[in-house]
């Protein structure tokens, strides 16, 4: 059953609402082939750095930050991507599985996915709070909190238009783009690394910052129609974010203490030799 999902204007982007069939596996990780995704701070304006640890990407969220999750479709045709944040599907508000409603993205389109839809009309912004101030956490959903997650499928092709494809992606050609290396780079200001740190029963480091339910924002949308060519996902992409602090104790974001560390040599007078000045 296809339900009519939506479409909206907003930057560069256009996106659809849609909601598709049942689900009934999970792939496995996948890291931005299809639909590259990033996480834009949008009072500064600033793509936050991402930080590749132990499997995991990371980004460090600024308390009272507003943010987006910025969708740019990669391929050649339409996709559906479902984004949940904090274990919430960020459309219907229900605790996020994939065959829930989610946003298609023209080819080659982008659209900054800013706040939780409250109508075809309205968004409550996205905004980095302390966790159990959390939208999931006000809901009584706290243990998904510090995940942005976006599930991709593709469409359903006609069977002329399937043959086609086969075709461009067995040599003639390829339209995937291989998958981003995280981005590094400054981080953010707020939440010196050596304040004191908190840590739960079993003695993990507590999650310090989740999303909260902000202020209402005018983002239009539309609607469209979108059969998904696969029960199964296409591609998972998966962002976890804490405060900065966490991230360094975590070792997630490396720190050297004074001037920047130079990588030692084993033989260190073999280094190119010149002509001094004259005394």
């Amino acid at each position: 059953m296809m339900a009519t999902p939506t479409r909206f204007t907003r930057r560069l982007a256009l996106g659809a609402l849609a909601s598709a069939a049942l689900l009934v596996s999970v792939p496995a990780m996948a890291e931005g082939q299809m639909v590259d995704v990033r996480i834009v701070n949008r009072d500064s304006g600033r793509t936050l750095p991402v930080y590749a640890f132990k499997g995991d990407l990371w980004v460090a969220g600024e308390p009272g930050a507003r943010y987006a999750v910025q969708l740019t479709n990669q391929s050649r045709g339409r996709l559906l991507n479902v984004v949940s944040v904090d274990g919430v599907n960020v459309v219907s508000g229900e605790t996020a599985a994939f065959d829930q409603t989610g946003y298609v993205l023209d080819a080659y389109q982008r659209y900054d996915v800013a706040g939780w839809r409250k109508s075809r009309k309205e968004i409550a912004a996205f905004e980095f709070t302390r966790a159990p101030n959390s939208y999931a956490a006000r809901t009584d959903r706290p243990d998904d909190v510090g995940v942005i997650g976006v599930a991709v499928f593709r469409e359903k092709q006609p069977e002329w238009a399937s043959r086609e494809q086969d075709q461009w992606s067995s040599g003639r050609g390829s339209y995937g783009k291989s998958a981003p290396e995280p981005r590094t780079g400054p981080v953010p200001k707020s939440g010196s690394a050596d304040r004191s740190l908190q840590f739960d029963k079993q003695g993990s480091l507590k999650q310090e910052l989740g999303t909260a339910h902000g202020d209402r924002e005018r983002d239009r949308v539309g609607s469209t129609e979108f059969e998904r060519d696969s029960k199964r996902p296409d591609e998972i992409i998966r962002i976890r974010y804490d405060s900065y602090a966490n991230l360094v104790k975590m070792g997630v974001i490396p720190t050297y203490r004074g001037r920047d560390r130079r990588e030692p040599s084993a033989f260190p007078a073999q280094r190119p030799r010149w002509v001094p000045d004259p005394r």
